[in-house]
């Protein structure tokens, strides 16, 4: 009997368990010559120095904050232990708050990844294991039981499972074209109505989250003009007295930010598609400033600017430096040789659907970035308001859709399917997983902390987003 490709691809997924046997993914391995601490500090080179004590900060509030922070040493762990051998599309970075809702093109609320400043070509269960050990953090962080905790990742994990044998029996164009909407979500909360409720919310969120309402909240008028408000450390003019740009840094080289923005949206102009070019020409740059995102881009160069179009409507750009990926050096180079396009690349496989603005450009010294909207409809949910029923949804919903991505960007669902199988035994071993490296997490985090108490690592304690102290 002919084997069909799509069986075919399953048994070669199969055989994959003879040379990593699925048991072995429950086995904590760490990289050799592990000094979390100066990995930290290592990772800071490049980054704005001003800025550095921020991020530290930031990274201080929990393990999980610290967790978010630091996805380069999770995977030089992940890469000093067993994988699958299938490549597929990696996010590189996908812990919980790396999901959440956007428009699509048609304006309809899509769930996705929304992050994809790591992505890069890697064993698909990485991805899959940092968002299992994001769940037990944030569900520790809650202070859930362990029998809750252990839940939610068991759920999360079978969801993936489910999706990706799911995605055997469908056809290329079917898994290309599968999305998660809210509409789709609402209609499975029917009966529950704490959940409905709180997807309700964030539908409404979503909806208030525009151009048109971010407007007066970061901006103001001086001499008949919008200019962004100074709200340093996070949001400042590069080229003015407040910036908190070093003085030789050559992004001051032009002397006005205009000269530095234009032969960059030229080259970001370059990358897109002829029709958004044209959307995009009936605007008008107005200003630019330094904006501080996240926890661990915190520290990089990141840009938005304002532009309106002949009816004086806003739209917000969003430009942000892309430097490797931390899979680079454990899985080998990328396959392209601009970051900014290499992050877009990922993400456009990835997502069910991208923003229509997505682009790349090279800045001053030769720095990559990648380009888009600053908010469009964009939401996610809080984890300080997560109950233990939200938390199972949302790890269910953030695996399925994971699954998803990786049988979009890959096409190889059926030799995931293969390794995965029916039973539980890589369910088992990817919990025992998830538990133990929250653990080392912690442990890390408490390496880290008494690098703050004895001085090594300085933080900026005026940080105004803190929510952890010594």
């Amino acid at each position: 009997m002919t084997l069909s490709r799509s069986q075919q691809r399953y048994v070669d997924g199969k055989t994959q368990r003879r040379f990593t046997p699925r048991r072995s993914h429950g086995e904590l391995s760490l990289a050799a010559a592990r000094d979390p601490v100066a990995m930290i500090e290592a990772s800071s080179q490049g980054r704005v120095p001003a800025l550095v004590p921020l991020r530290y900060q930031r990274m201080l509030a929990s393990p999980f904050a610290f967790f978010r922070g630091v996805s380069l040493i999770q995977a030089a762990d992940l890469a000093a232990g067993p994988d699958s051998g299938i490549i597929v599309q990696a996010c590189g970075d996908a812990h919980l708050m790396n999901f959440g809702f956007f428009a699509s093109p048609e304006r309809n609320l899509l769930f996705d990844i929304n992050d994809f400043d790591e992505t890069h070509p890697a064993p698909w269960e990485w991805d899959l294991k940092r968002l299992l050990v994001s769940l037990v953090l944030a569900g520790r962080e809650q202070g859930f039981s362990a029998a809750t905790i252990e839940a939610a990742v068991r759920a999360a994990t079978t969801n993936y499972q489910a999706f990706v044998h799911r995605a055997t029996g469908m056809g290329a164009m079917a898994v290309w074209y599968d999305r998660v909407s809210m509409d789709m979500l609402q209609q499975r909360v029917e009966d529950d109505p704490a959940l409905k409720k709180r997807l309700n919310k964030l539908a409404q969120q979503a909806v208030g989250r525009t151009n048109e309402k971010l407007l007066p909240k970061i901006t103001t008028v001086e001499n008949g003009m919008l200019r962004f408000k100074e709200m340093p450390p996070t949001l400042f003019h590069t080229h003015d007295d407040g910036s908190l740009l070093p003085n030789d840094d050559s992004w001051l080289a032009s002397g006005n930010w205009q000269a530095m923005v234009e032969p960059m949206m030229a080259d970001y102009l370059a990358t897109l598609i002829d029709d958004r070019r044209a959307l995009l020409s009936r605007f008008r740059m107005e200003d630019m400033a330094f904006k501080v995102v996240g926890v661990g881009s915190v520290g990089t160069r990141c840009l938005v600017m304002l532009l309106q179009d002949d009816g004086d409507e806003p739209l917000f750009l969003q430009i942000k430096e892309a430097r490797p990926s931390v899979l680079e050096g454990h899985t080998g180079r990328s396959a392209f040789s601009h970051e900014g396009e290499r992050v877009v690349s990922g993400q456009r496989l990835m997502q069910a659907a991208s923003d229509v603005f997505l682009g790349w450009t090279t800045g001053p010294a030769g720095r990559h970035f990648y380009v888009r909207q600053l908010r469009d409809m964009k939401t996610s949910v809080s984890l300080a308001e997560m109950d233990a029923g939200t938390l199972e949804a949302y790890g269910r919903v953030c695996a399925r859709t994971l699954a998803r991505a990786h049988a979009k960007s890959s096409g190889r669902a059926a030799e995931i399917a293969g390794y995965f199988g029916q039973s539980a035994v890589l369910v088992d071993a990817l919990v025992r997983y998830a538990h133990g490296y929250a653990d080392q997490v912690e442990a890390d985090y408490d390496a880290y902390r008494q690098a703050v108490q004895q001085g090594r690592i300085s933080i900026d304690t005026g940080d105004p987003l803190k929510t952890g102290a010594l």
